[in-house]
């Protein structure tokens, strides 16, 4: 049992045990920085909501009819550019209207971006840049076009903004793509970091589990050993 237990833990430590050694750093990073800090929750200024309007607000059915959308969730919210309704169509699409005049929203210049993306944010960065995606990049999780503004804080922290509402819909930093890097690793998904039943993993983790069987074996022998020894000096 020893020469085979041996056997065993050695070739399957050097088959998966970089990817352990994945798993105890990245568990260490994941646990050691508080996911509020990754989040970027503390740049996130706070603001109380305004009450909805009563009076001065187009119907749901006008606004959908004038807009040509046949909607299947609908949403009246008052944001930092005003009131608005947010439509989804069949198909996915976010279509957002001026709750007054029930008319598209204009999408947001530079200019104003960088004002509401400073309203937005708590700490003592200034915004730096400001830069727009027609699609919005992998990191934020999101699709459609969005608004990009970067501060220059100690975490390069960005936040992208919604060019219709100009609210932050994803705040990211330097912390959080170190933070993201460890979880892809912990995955094993480079891809999207999503997936976390997917083959390779599901793979190393059944040869992960051997090894560390195999590695008590040896740890019992070792210890029953080193009892026998230890028995024998003593008597």
């Amino acid at each position: 049992m020893l020469r085979w237990s041996t056997w065993l833990h050695k070739w399957l430590a050097l088959i998966v045990g970089l990817q352990v050694l994945g798993w105890v750093v990245g568990g260490l990073v994941m646990t050691a920085i508080p996911i509020e800090r990754v989040r970027g929750e503390h740049r996130a200024a706070a603001f109380q909501s305004l009450p909805l309007p009563r009076d001065g607000v187009a119907e749901l059915a006008t606004v959908a009819d004038g807009l040509g959308v046949q909607p299947i969730e609908a949403t009246l919210k008052t944001t930092l550019r005003g009131t608005v309704w947010i439509l989804k169509d069949t198909e996915g699409r976010t279509h957002v209207a001026d709750a007054a005049t029930g008319r598209h929203v204009a999408p947001l210049p530079r200019s104003e971006v960088r004002l509401l993306a400073g309203a937005q944010y708590e700490g003592e960065g200034r915004p730096v840049a400001v830069r727009y995606f027609a699609q919005a990049p992998q990191e934020t999780g999101r699709q459609g076009p969005l608004w990009r503004v970067d501060f220059d804080d100690a975490e390069k922290t960005s936040f992208y903004v919604s060019p219709d509402t100009g609210e932050v819909v994803s705040r990211r930093s330097d912390l959080w793509r170190f933070y993201d890097f460890f979880w892809r690793i912990h995955i094993l998904d480079f891809k999207t970091g999503e997936n976390f039943n997917h083959p390779v993993i599901i793979a190393a983790a059944a040869l992960t589990l051997p090894m560390v069987l195999a590695g008590f074996v040896l740890l019992w022998i070792r210890l029953a050993r080193d009892l026998r020894a230890l028995r024998r000096r003593k008597a």
